[in-house]
């Protein structure tokens, strides 16, 4: 069977304990979340989870069953076309290039977000393999943290 990664939308009551509910009914089953985002949406009680996972056609359609069946789910729906964006931080010694730092983040669609006495923090926000890409090309510059946010989408 071969693994598929997808992505999974699931709009909620804005409640205490539905989050738990959901992250249970996944590691109940065996099935893990690479990526989860959650946030409210603007002017209503709801909430959207981005859930990112992957597995076989089957473990998919059991996991969208099984969210169907919770309670506070309004909504789940998987995404055929998307638009999918990542976003990264990344602290880098004030020691390093600024404006080489500056141009890679660019490329990226990012920027510097803060320069400190010591640091430089920069952010990207991209798809998540270009996410990817662009953390393997910043080792040259000895990051010294990256926090790497969870995959949002929008169906198309």
């Amino acid at each position: 069977m071969q693994e598929e990664r997808r992505v999974v939308s699931v709009i909620v009551v804005n409640e205490a304990s539905v989050l738990s509910r959901i992250t249970d009914l996944f590691s109940g089953r065996g099935y893990n979340i690479e990526s989860l985002t959650v946030a409210p949406i603007p002017e209503s009680k709801y909430s959207r989870l981005t859930i990112v996972t992957s597995g076989s056609v089957r473990v998919i359609e059991q996991i969208l069953k099984q969210l169907h069946k919770l309670i506070p789910v309004l909504r789940v729906y998987e995404h055929a076309d998307l638009v999918e964006k990542e976003m990264a931080l990344v602290k880098f010694p004030l020691s390093e290039s600024l404006s080489d730092i500056d141009t890679l983040c660019r490329a990226y669609n990012g920027k510097i977000v803060n320069v400190g006495k010591d640091v430089i923090i920069a952010m990207v926000a991209d798809e998540p393999k270009r996410v990817t890409n662009f953390l393997e090309v910043v080792k040259r510059f000895h990051p010294k943290e990256i926090v790497r946010s969870g995959a949002v989408a929008l169906e198309r």
